[in-house]
């Protein structure tokens, strides 16, 4: 299959009176890397053929802004009930909710501009279309439909992270200080007529052969998020669960998809590409069109590269030790590790010598050094507190949960990219896995037990926990009717979905982000309020607006 994201351009302006794009990758059928410079176009470039796919191509490329990023982790893994932070990092606020967290903050406003260049750059695709030429209709369609689900997308986020925000549905073609905040009922009405739109010039396949592009199935499934999230906000429609229902069965049943046969395939290093990814937004090893690259490899991750036997590498990582899992995460969502593989599948328990000889212990004194030759066992980290006595036996250093700290913790496997060229490359060129049927059966399940399905749902969720069984656990790990609570399915996202940038926008959807943070997020709990619900508007969108902060008010709290 070939990959529609390998054929990337070097980053280029069009730059005209009307249009600013950002183009980043061209689409190609090839896997060869073709560089074109696209630059000092006229303002009907985007009314050719080229310049159509050009534009489309450009609208993919804010997804950049999100994914894999490390603004998208901190809006999503910090400040939540799993992950609070580790030890280095200038982000700690958005963890602990001081006012540091203010409209000033440099993620918020690039994530908004970020967010802002796409919606334009899809409407200005949109509003042209029909003056372009040399186009089958047939594709023409199918690429418009992409460019409304980027737009879908682009609000959907919008709107959960802020609230009522500009809801421009047309291209600026000059700048435009008039602005205002629409009710947020509004922008999801927007959303869902863009998806209903897209969904049926979609692809009706499970991959596009153009890998990365938008399907009919990644539509259908942001759509029915959508249904469920705006199902608990302010904008609610006594359907909402009802829709998302047949919409989740759609992508479960129709197309191909399956869960892979064990939890450790899902987050693979090499297995990008595989039976249960719905969705991925492309990166690339090509270090002069990737970007900023896709940098969760470095978040997760402790401090092993000066512990003993050990040095940083590639296999490893770069541990910038941005978050670590809270006591909650540790004993109670990861409690079950006889029958539950995703403890195991999901953190490093070892680490492997890569700088022989003898050392002092640090963290483990029950020994006072450690000897290793190449590829001994230098670090295991049991996830239990191991008796002095046995530790003492071993011949190497043994993390406890008592010696965890910021700097010493289970570290996050998922996105861990030993492709990388070298030991310090931040940029890194794994794909970033956005959708996934795993995710799907559990938002099935959560559209069901809405509904009163409670049976139904039970089945859902037990798809994804006979998957997660360690082999002939699998009986072990179904549930009951009984026990399918909304408790079990918070907890149940959490095992599944850990660091994959989804936790602090379900604990919103749920109505539960503050008192789940202030029961288990002890450095987050003391600062936390009802208004941290919503991020602050950032304050250059504000001094830009043409009445300021009248036209455009800050959300409350900041």
């Amino acid at each position: 299959m070939k990959n529609i994201f390998n054929s990337y351009q070097i980053k280029s302006w069009i730059k005209s009176s009307a249009l600013a794009l950002t183009l980043s990758f061209a689409f190609s059928c090839q896997d060869a890397l073709q560089e074109d410079v696209i630059s000092q176009i006229g303002n009907d470039y985007l009314n050719t053929a080229s310049g159509f796919q050009d534009g489309v191509n450009a609208a993919y490329t804010s997804l950049r802004s999100w994914y894999g990023t490390e603004r998208g982790n901190n809006f999503t893994e910090f400040g939540t009930d799993i992950y609070t932070n580790g030890a280095d990092g200038s982000w700690k606020f958005m963890n602990t909710y001081t006012n540091q967290f203010d409209s000033q903050n440099g993620h918020v406003r690039e994530l908004w501009d970020e967010l802002y260049s796409g919606i334009n750059t899809a409407n200005a695709v949109i509003d042209r279309s029909a003056n372009v030429t040399g186009v089958s209709e047939a594709i023409k369609k199918q690429r418009l439909a992409e460019v409304k689900f980027i737009r879908a997308h682009h609000y959907f986020l919008l709107v959960q992270l802020f609230g009522p925000v500009d809801l421009q549905l047309s291209e600026n073609k000059v700048p435009n200080k008039k602005v205002t905040r629409a009710p947020v009922a509004a922008i999801y009405d927007a959303i869902v007529a863009d998806l209903q739109a897209a969904i049926p010039d979609l692809e009706a396949v499970k991959a596009s052969n153009q890998f990365g592009r938008v399907t009919r199935p990644t539509a259908q499934n942001l759509l029915a998020k959508v249904f469920i999230t705006r199902a608990t906000s302010e904008a609610a429609k006594p359907t909402d669960f009802a829709s998302a229902e047949p919409l989740l069965k759609s992508v479960i049943n129709d197309y191909g998809f399956r869960l892979l046969s064990s939890y450790s395939e899902v987050h693979q290093f090499g297995n990008e590409r595989n039976d249960e990814l719905i969705w991925s937004i492309q990166y690339t090893r090509d270090p002069l069109t990737n970007g900023g690259g896709n940098n969760s490899h470095v978040f997760f991750l402790m401090e092993y590269d000066v512990q003993a036997g050990m040095r940083r590498d590639t296999q490893n990582g770069r541990p910038f030790k941005r978050y670590r899992l809270t006591p909650y995460a540790l004993n109670t969502v990861f409690a079950d590790r006889v029958n539950d593989s995703r403890y195991k599948e999901s953190f490093i328990d070892v680490y492997f010598s890569n700088r022989p000889g003898t050392f002092n212990t640090s963290f483990d004194l029950s020994k006072p050094t450690v000897t290793f030759a190449l590829g001994d066992t230098a670090i295991y980290i049991p996830g239990f507190e191991m008796p002095l006595a046995e530790r003492a036996k071993k011949k190497y250093q043994v993390l406890v949960p008592s010696r965890y700290d910021e700097r010493l913790f289970p570290g996050l496997k998922k996105h861990l990219d030993p492709g990388r060229a070298d030991l310090t490359q931040f940029e890194g060129g794994r794909s970033y896995p956005a959708m996934r049927l795993g995710e799907t059966y559990l938002l099935l399940a959560e559209s069901l037990l809405k509904q009163g399905k409670v049976a139904e749902a039970t089945e859902a969720i037990n798809m994804v926990r006979r998957r997660a069984a360690f082999p002939g656990k699998q009986a072990a790990m179904e549930i009951t009717p009984a026990q399918m609570t909304m408790d079990f399915l918070m907890e149940e996202r959490a095992r599944e979905l850990t660091g994959e940038q989804f936790r602090w926008l379900d604990l919103k959807r749920w109505g539960v982000l503050v008192e789940r943070v202030k029961l288990h997020n002890a450095q987050a709990a003391p600062n936390i309020q009802p208004f941290h619900v919503l991020r602050p508007i950032p304050q250059n969108q504000i001094d830009r607006a043409e009445d300021g902060i009248t036209a455009f008010p800050q959300n409350t709290g900041y």
